[in-house]
């Protein structure tokens, strides 16, 4: 099975199959915050969150802009002389994305809606930030604006409690699955993001963790490899040689395994990631992402494999 070019269903070829063309994402700093720093579930965040709450990449706004409108028009700068098509996707990246009082949550999504370029709205959060009154703004919002999409992309990680307590995820599996039924109700698409190679994570568990999540209906999945960022708190366990970091081909291994077992209409938005540079400490292979993609594109054709061949959904 193909999708264009490709041995799994990416991102890229849904985009172009409704829209007839690429579409960027563009990563926003709405300015938020994250329970898990500021004290109503933990100070010091997930051990593997840097201070920019993963939004590292987002553009950053200034006292005097915008919070959103003027960071779209960063964002469009960064392509630099990339052939780029007419439509983007406003990625509220950094930190946890609804969490805040809801009347400056709606003029947030309202003010990226309103972008005659935008095509919709990607939103990144916890499970545990989606009250009732934020999935009514949702369901309101997605109901009003039918020519764009809303999506909310949920950092589960994985699906192991002690792996959870050990990065402090801080809730437990039952409150994302919740969350996923909650949003599935009002037509919320929802994409997780996994990250291979957490400590102590074994192949298979991971791959319990793709199972899992191919038995959801969600409609898409980031796999993310660890990173190892300075001034975090992984950098402990790493220095004390606790685990191993995966080397390119482990990982490839890996993520091929998970691709065999999702399910065939399962979009797949990342199959890497993006450390900065400034910041990376380990894997530095991970900083080739060309090489990347292309030795697991050249290997799942070298195992004449693809999405979803051991799929049972």
């Amino acid at each position: 099975m193909r999708w264009n070019d490709k041995p799994y269903h990416t991102l890229d070829y849904e985009m172009k199959k409704i829209y007839g063309e690429k579409i960027y994402k563009i990563a926003l700093d709405a300015g938020m915050t994250c329970p898990n720093r500021d004290g109503s579930c933990g100070v010091r965040g997930c051990i593997f969150c840097s201070a920019g709450g993963s939004g590292d990449f987002a553009a950053k706004k200034s006292a005097d802009e915008s919070a959103v409108a003027a960071q779209l028009e960063k964002g469009v700068q960064y392509f630099h002389g990339k052939q780029i098509g007419k439509r983007f996707i406003a990625y509220f990246q950094a930190y946890t994305n609804t969490y805040a009082p809801v009347p400056r949550l709606e003029a947030l999504y309202r003010e990226a809606l309103e972008v005659p370029s935008v095509a919709g709205i990607s939103i990144a959060t916890r499970p545990d930030c989606l009250g009732r009154d934020v999935l009514a703004l949702l369901d309101r919002l997605n109901r009003e604006y039918t020519d764009k999409f809303i999506w909310i992309e949920l950092g589960l990680q994985t699906i192991h409690e002690h792996t959870a307590t050990l990065i402090r995820r801080g809730y437990p599996l039952s409150v994302f699955e919740d969350a996923v039924k909650q949003l599935q109700k009002i037509s919320i698409p929802v994409i997780t993001h996994v990250i291979i190679g957490l400590p102590g994570e074994t192949k298979p568990m991971t791959l319990d963790t793709c199972r899992y999540l191919g038995s959801l209906g969600i409609s898409g999945i980031k796999l993310q490899l660890l990173h190892i960022l300075k001034n975090t708190d992984l950098v402990e366990l790493y220095e004390k040689k606790t685990f191993e970091i995966l080397d390119m081909m482990a990982y490839i291994d890996i993520i091929i395994s998970c691709l065999e077992i999702l399910p065939a209409d399962m979009v797949i938005h990342r199959v890497t990631g993006d450390g900065p540079k400034e910041l990376l400490i380990a894997p530095l292979w991970s900083l080739d992402k060309r090489r990347v993609l292309n030795t697991l594109h050249q290997e799942m054709k070298r195992r004449g494999t693809w999405q979803s061949k051991y799929s049972s959904n």
